[in-house]
């Protein structure tokens, strides 16, 4: 049995952060960090970033990624000095693969002349020999025993917190922790833009945008409530008529609902508004006709699916007072711009992706250990896992009722977004 611990690579341990520190490379000018995948991915990897700038302050920090992380590092202020798009290739960046582009990739990328490649991309079978091809003077990141060893290496079993599992990565790099959450900045074009195209009223009680029957009344007062009912897995996804009937409490408690979402997610958006509009009031009398029979008021829930960049959608979240998400990349998103959230987590995806506070973030967890279709057991994930065929939602058994008491404890907190 091949032994499967860590690999320090002959350095000395200089302290510990998420395990040890271990000694600093020398004359680092350029890092490059491999990191696929999408907004969540992303998310996961940026704290580790953030400790290896300020443990090479004069390098700059070049992120092998995807096109989405391209879109959002240049809409938002962040840590990464320049984003590169990865080539398909199995393991790294699911497509079509070329195999003259990729050898013009690495040709690029040798010619870089990195000092320091780290792999923050899953267990290394496949991205620690994409890193190798990069010919950086120093290699570290994470493996599992059958992927090529690195320089440096943490070993790689699965339910480990994401963000903290590459803060470890860039421990063995020499970098110690400076935060343990992703920060991002929103760009003001963008949020003026929105302000302009959109009602964002969060600026508190009697500020808020004065349209008849949308209005400020009850704890919403206005205030911009965000919702993300989509997620990679759809197993992860909480059930679209739970969502509305979130959406709906909060319309009729005050709050402006937007549901957000890529253009995949269209259709799934479309389909939280209809239920919610549907739904008879949470505020009146169940004996008046549902809104648009007798001159009722629209509830203020409306889709933006596929209507927003991510500098734009990154405005709306640091604007709003609140997101509701499954474990996705626009709830990571938001708990960068220092929004809070009320994430709905399978338990499993929690030990790896959930908010590691509670002053600004909530969890409502979703207990299923077995596939309620086939009885197989849904706790065994990873690379070599099997998967069976059903796509049962895994969430389905939290209530809107306790989701939406999390939404009022976290914008009571303050009336004003983010405390200010």
């Amino acid at each position: 049995m091949e032994l499967f611990n860590a690999d320090f690579g002959g350095a000395r341990i200089t302290g510990h952060g998420i395990g040890p520190v271990l000694e600093p490379f020398s004359g680092v000018s350029r890092i490059a960090v491999l990191r696929g995948g999408g907004l969540g991915d992303l998310m996961f990897a940026l704290p580790s970033v953030a400790a290896l700038k300020a443990a090479y302050p004069g390098a700059s920090i070049t992120l092998l990624g995807t096109p989405v992380h391209a879109e959002l590092l240049a809409q938002t202020v962040g840590p990464v000095d320049e984003t590169v798009i990865l080539p398909f290739a199995e393991g790294v960046r699911p497509g079509p693969e070329d195999d003259d582009e990729t050898e013009r990739f690495f040709a690029a990328m040798r010619a870089r002349n990195f000092d320091l490649a780290v792999q923050l991309h899953g267990g290394g079978r496949y991205s620690n020999p994409f890193l190798l091809r990069l010919g950086a003077r120093h290699t570290v990141g994470t493996r599992t025993p059958d992927a090529a060893p690195l320089e440096r290496t943490v070993p790689y079993v699965y339910y480990q917190h994401e963000p903290l599992r590459a803060l470890e990565v860039a421990g063995f790099a020499g970098a110690p922790p400076r935060e343990l959450e992703a920060r991002l900045e929103a760009l003001p074009e963008f949020g003026q833009q929105l302000a302009q195209d959109l009602p964002l009223g969060n600026s508190g009680p009697g500020q808020g945008n004065d349209e008849p029957g949308q209005g400020n009344h009850g704890p919403g007062q206005g205030r911009v409530l965000v919702i993300h009912p989509g997620a990679t897995d759809p197993r992860r996804r909480w059930p679209a008529e739970r969502f509305a009937a979130v959406a709906r409490k909060a319309a009729d408690d005050g709050f402006r609902v937007y549901v957000v979402g890529d253009s995949s997610e269209k259709e799934l958006a479309e389909t939280v508004v209809e239920l919610a509009v549907e739904q008879p009031s949470t505020s009146q009398p169940s004996t008046e006709s549902p809104a648009g029979e007798s001159g009722a008021p629209r509830p203020a829930v409306e889709s933006l699916a596929g209507n927003l960049g991510l500098g734009e959608l990154a405005a709306l979240l640091a604007g709003s007072a609140v997101v509701v998400a499954n474990d996705s990349g626009p709830r990571h998103l938001a708990q960068a711009l220092g929004t809070s959230t009320v994430g709905i987590y399978w338990a499993g995806n929690a030990i790896n992706a959930a908010p590691l506070g509670r002053s600004k973030h909530r969890l409502r967890l979703g207990w299923v250990t077995r596939c309620p279709v086939c009885g197989v057991d849904v706790t065994q994930v990873g690379w070599t896992a099997p998967r069976c065929p059903h796509d049962e939602s895994t969430v389905k058994a939290v209530e809107p009722s306790e989701v939406y008491e999390d939404v009022l404890q976290l914008t009571a907190t303050s009336p004003l977004p983010h405390g200010r």
